[in-house]
């Protein structure tokens, strides 16, 4: 028996609490190719992996996930009439799908049936299972002879007081604004992110994933350690298909790559009559994904036409239904989603199972979000049934979105319902979006509107450092073929305070963090203020920031004294951002200023400590101070008799190096001295030495 201890620290710098996590191998299972078992507190999981010897006929990599937690892990008999283990709750089928992170890591194209069963052995009500499980599947599969390119480590990370904290507790993450799963690969490479949060600040995000990763690169470790004692050697793949090259060229030549996939096939199929079914298909796959990337990657043109940050057109109705308490109809593209609102007693809430209640802490919820995407969607027949593993997965993610905004006093149980009627496209983001717009039409004091989009991912390895990434291109709002033919579905919502929930699917055996934080960045912006041009940007008491924040519903962060972030919950929404900046802060982009020339100002406020001046007409008043008023002392300016529309005259002294603000006096003209004054009543007769326009008045003193 092989056994490796692994600790971290759970937090940040005044959680000093230092947690075990225990990988042992050899005791258990020992028939089954790959065995392990995690442990964290007394919470423990045993996984195993087991792979045939023969290749499957099927397209796709035939691998199952399968978690299931027992009654009795937790000391209890089940309450069904039964008293057993029945069928997979929804924990278990969504905590199956974060375990299937793990088909990317495979060699490609190795088509062997592989199963790995997640068995929750024991739990402790204080430790979470689901980051055990993903860890006990990569060490099943390391510490086996199946060819794969692991290991990867997972943890769970929250965000407590604001500190980052690493596989909180159950307790802990009762007070917790993220919830977020990291799997990460050798080299600090992204595998799968996951995450539920409270409106958290998109850099707090960034923060929590690099931690993430660094403790994941732990588990890692202790997983190869792990390998190199047990020393088992990989079995010799007898068939790992790749398209023959003949058969691939064909296809580049032929003039028929255009047309429909089965005309090709069977032109394939009388050129080369000895080739497998699965080596036609697979040589039109190879090709065909070729041209649709390189058009991405060298050309930046996608299928439909758009640049690679532009949203396809979106459409909303709300009150669809008179009769029901509220309803939304959301199109963006050719995806198309029916959101339904229906309300009910607290008693019609979710009641947890006993094992679940022990895990999670959680007894019933009222909110609820129930996703359902028929056959006809997509044009095709197909058996409806009862709800699906992704159809499960995609509900969850469009519910841990929308509960960040929901009331906790609200007196109803609140049922959303997606039907997803057209689909091209990031249905689960889209119903993100619709289900905002039904429990607004359903009057549901939502904190905020949320709204989501899928990010693709295109890229091109370098052949000469091991695959890593040469070149790559970010997709925003990906079709269907596009997440078919890319390398990741990146699926961020959230409002327009922050994020509120994640989902990366990612199909190559990692990505750089580079590539995840630009990922969430896509709808980010940053802009340069120079130090004079900070207080008209900012506004008085920081009207200007407000304003925009409210008009546009950008979020506004300051980097540095010179540089903010914005963020924008879509194009149009950083559109509007920029225009709002760019007429806020162009007032005196062309005004050249001379430094101790003499300028006309207009009073537009009398204050108590001063007035507010404007030299033309778009400017932002500035405040000229009662110190430099008169040269004598006064307490306000109505002393000296001053009025709003007033013309004064005031000598310019450049801006003060440490907020950008105008420095201006009216004080110092009281003195015998001569000079010129400038009125500037329109920007092209700004005078910068030399003879003085007509339309600029002149007068000496």
């Amino acid at each position: 028996c092989l056994k490796k201890q692994l600790w971290f620290r759970a937090g940040g710098y005044s959680r000093t609490l230092d947690k075990k996590l225990e990988i042992s191998s050899g005791k258990l299972a020992r028939f089954a190719d790959g065995s392990a078992v995690v442990q964290l507190g007394d919470t423990s999981v045993m996984v195993t992996a087991v792979s045939k010897t023969k290749p499957s006929p099927s397209q796709f990599m035939p691998l199952v996930v399968d978690y299931r937690q027992k009654a009795a892990a937790a000391g209890r008999i089940p309450t069904n009439y039964l008293r057993r283990e029945l069928g997979s709750t929804d924990k278990e089928i969504l905590t199956s799908r974060k375990t299937m992170s793990l088909p990317s890591f495979f060699l490609t194209l190795f088509f062997f049936p592989h199963q790995i069963l997640c068995n929750l052995l024991a739990v402790d009500g204080v430790n979470d299972p689901e980051v055990l499980a993903i860890n006990g599947a990569s060490a099943a599969l390391t510490l086996s002879d199946i060819p794969w390119n692991g290991p990867i480590g997972a943890v769970r990370v929250g965000l407590i007081d604001g500190e980052v904290v690493v596989n909180p507790t159950r307790k802990e993450m009762s007070s917790s604004t993220l919830d977020l799963i990291v799997s990460s690969a050798p080299r600090s490479q992204v595998v799968m992110l996951e995450a539920a949060a409270e409106n958290v600040l998109q850099q707090d995000f960034c923060h929590a994933i690099k931690v993430g990763v660094k403790h994941g690169q732990q588990i890692i470790q202790g997983i190869q350690q792990l390998a190199k004692e047990q020393g088992v050697p990989k079995r010799t793949v007898q068939k790992l298909f790749t398209a023959p090259e003949e058969t691939v060229e064909c296809i580049s030549r032929d003039e028929a790559i255009n047309k429909i996939r089965l005309e090709t096939e069977e032109q394939l199929k009388e050129k080369f009559p000895d080739s497998e079914p699965y080596e036609i298909m697979e040589a039109f796959n190879v090709v065909s994904k070729d041209i649709f990337r390189n058009l991405i990657l060298n050309e930046y043109r996608r299928c439909d036409g758009r640049d690679l940050t532009s949203l396809r057109n979106i459409s909303c109705e709300v009150d669809m239904f008179k009769t029901l308490h509220g309803s939304a109809l959301f199109q963006r593209g050719q995806t198309q989603v029916l959101c339904t609102v229906t309300f009910d007693s607290l008693e019609s809430s979710v009641k947890s199972d006993l094992i679940t209640t022990a895990i999670s802490g959680i007894k019933e919820k009222n909110f609820m979000l129930h996703y359902e995407f028929p056959p006809y969607a997509t044009n095709e027949i197909g058996k409806i049934s009862s709800m699906n593993r992704r159809e499960l997965g995609h509900g969850a993610l469009a519910e841990k979105a929308l509960k960040p905004v929901i009331p906790n006093e609200f007196p109803f149980t609140i049922r959303v319902t997606s039907e997803v009627l057209e689909s091209n496209g990031s249905s689960s983001m889209a119903s993100a979006c619709g289900g905002s717009l039904a429990l607004m039409d359903a009057g549901v004091p939502i904190s905020s509107a949320v709204a989501g989009v899928a990010v693709g991912l295109v890229t091109s390895p370098n052949s000469e450092k091991n695959g890593d990434i040469e070149n790559y291109r970010l997709l925003t709002d990906i079709l269907g073929i596009e997440d078919y033919n890319g390398d990741m579905d990146f699926k961020m919502a959230g409002t327009n305070k922050g994020i509120t929930a994640l989902q990366a699917d990612i199909k190559l055996p990692g990505i750089p963090l580079k590539i995840v934080m630009e990922a969430i960045q896509q709808a980010t912006e940053t802009v340069q203020v120079p130090l004079s041009k900070r207080a008209r940007f900012v506004g008085p008491g920081g009207y200007n920031l407000k304003k925009l924040q409210a008009e546009t519903g950008v979020t506004v962060s300051q980097v540095d004294e010179e540089t903010f972030s914005i963020f924008a919950p879509t194009p149009a929404a950083m559109h509007e951002a920029q225009e709002f900046i760019t007429e806020v802060c162009k007032d005196d982009q062309d005004y050249q200023l001379e430094f101790g020339a003499i300028y006309t100002a207009t009073i537009t406020e009398l204050r108590d400590i001063g007035v507010m001046v404007k030299l033309y007409p778009n400017m932002t008043p500035v405040l000229l101070h009662n110190s430099q008023l008169d040269q004598r002392k006064i307490k306000h300016p109505s002393a000296l008799g001053l009025e709003v529309g007033q013309e004064i005259q005031v000598k310019y002294f450049g801006r003060d190096p440490t907020d950008g603000r105008m420095r201006l006096s009216r004080k110092v003209l009281q003195s015998p001295a001569s000079s010129v004054v400038k009125t500037l009543s329109d920007k092209n007769n700004i005078v910068m030495g030399g003879s003085v326009p007509e339309s600029a008045t002149t007068t000496s003193s």
